[in-house]
């Protein structure tokens, strides 16, 4: 049988690493596919890098228009990145009749819904398995492993680079910026790292998630997004002494009792004896809780050329076994069927439930912390824990650590800012969120 024809756009840390891996995996794909797969054409800007790495294997060319227009190509891969042409070219493989892969979260947490649109109705595939923690299959574990469930949340460390970070601060005791500059020196850090530590890459992540797992759009623009760049050491250390750890988590959570879902993305304390709060370094995990299977873990890495190529080929070999399906009879791309999703709605913030850590520099005398429990009572917040750290001696101010049990975000901002109000509390109310992901 003669083998499905790929196109490559964009042959840099993952295209390489894809190329590569299929080249050198070949026959044992072929086994698994029931046909061959070869890349037959590679599109890039720079002609001359993709030729040193495909050799004789490919055709380069510089033009991505010109795989789209070749009536040969079945497949087309996407791993150009970013919001403009990549929507574009996306858009342009689908019309051609090309099934698509692609390991870009960002295009299909802003314009999934356009897609996913487009490639049902000219009947091809869009597959997405390295969009989100890069080569832990949790795509497919959301969209078939877990069918038979109601899945009541999932909640991940899906950015590599944050991870670091928070491991680097939490193991040396170091401040944000000092790690920051050492992971880019390293090479986990983008020399512009907004997007992860700004949050805003887990946040896309966290999207396509909630989709797959609650049959509903894809709405980037309603999730609730916060990065780890306001995090200080002092505040890991206090949350250690508690026997919690801090994990930036992108979360979304069923809340029958209001008929919406939360997403968001913030650091968030979880406790030490969780498996999941005891991934380090760079490397990414995933929690999902079932209805059914109760609570399962996803763990490996969460980026790189090989560990991402590995989820860009299983697709390849989804697409190679499908393709000849009838449309109505592939698996969904957002796991419900096109016509059974819901408009069940993203909650606003305020709305979220969830405990918290805050961390109050109060004047040390008598009747602050009477005060400040008040104002919590009034609240209906209730009290879990309470850590006061003696001052040093010739200070007269000292730090003040109070656990909460679960409460509504709003009602925990309105305490606040009658907290931040008092004259005792003599510096900016550290407040973090926490779950117990049990």
């Amino acid at each position: 049988m003669k083998p499905i024809q790929v196109g490559l756009l964009g042959i840099g840390t993952v295209g390489s690493g894809t190329f590569n891996v299929l080249t050198r995996n070949q026959e044992e794909i072929r086994r698994r596919a029931g046909r061959g797969i070869e890349i037959t054409m590679v599109a890039d800007l720079n002609v001359e890098r993709a030729r040193e790495i495909v050799g004789d294997q490919a055709r380069v060319v510089a033009d991505a228009r010109e795989i789209i227009a070749n009536p040969e190509i079945d497949i087309v891969i996407e791993l150009i990145g970013g919001y403009g042409i990549a929507r574009a070219l996306v858009l342009e493989a689908i019309n051609a009749g090309k099934h698509v892969v692609t390991a870009n979260k960002a295009l299909l947490a802003v314009h999934g819904t356009e897609i996913f649109a487009a490639a049902s109705a000219r009947g091809v595939m869009v597959a997405f398995e390295a969009a989100v923690a890069g080569g832990i299959p949790i795509i497919k574990a959301l969209r078939e492993g877990l069918t038979a469930n109601q899945v009541q949340w999932v909640a991940g460390i899906i950015n590599g680079t944050t991870n670091f970070i928070l491991s680097e601060m939490r193991d040396k005791g170091l401040d944000f910026d000092v790690v920051l500059k050492e992971a880019q020196r390293l090479g986990y850090a983008e020399a512009d790292p907004t997007f992860d530590i700004e949050g805003v890459d887990a946040a896309h992540k966290a999207t396509l998630m909630s989709a797959l797992a609650f049959g509903i759009p894809v709405q980037f623009d309603k999730a609730h997004v916060e990065g780890i760049t306001k995090l200080s050491a002092v505040d890991i250390r206090y949350a250690e002494q508690l026997g919690y750890r801090i994990k930036l988590l992108g979360i979304a959570k069923r809340r029958d009792d209001v008929g919406g879902i939360e997403l968001r993305v913030h650091p968030t304390l979880v406790p030490a004896k969780r498996l999941i709060a005891n991934v380090e370094g760079a490397m990414n995990a995933v929690m999902v809780q079932g209805d059914a299977v109760g609570t399962t873990l996803y763990y490996g890495k969460g980026a790189g050329s090989e560990p991402t190529a590995s989820a860009v080929i299983a697709d390849l070999v989804d697409i190679t076994r499908l393709h000849t399906a009838d449309p109505d009879h592939r698996v969904p791309h957002l796991a419900f069927q096109a016509g059974e999703l819901r408009d069940t709605p993203v909650l606003p913030i305020d709305q979220v439930r969830t405990a918290f850590y805050l961390r109050l520099r109060v004047a040390d005398q008598k009747g602050v912390l009477s005060a400040i429990t008040s104002i919590l009572a009034a609240s209906d917040i209730s009290i879990d824990a309470v850590l006061q750290r003696e001052s040093n001696d010739g200070e007269n101010q000292t730090d003040v650590i109070i656990l909460t049990h679960e409460t509504a975000e709003g009602a925990m901002r309105a305490a606040l800012a009658q907290m931040q109000a008092l004259p005792t509390v003599l510096a900016p109310i550290v407040s973090l969120r926490k779950e117990e992901l049990a």
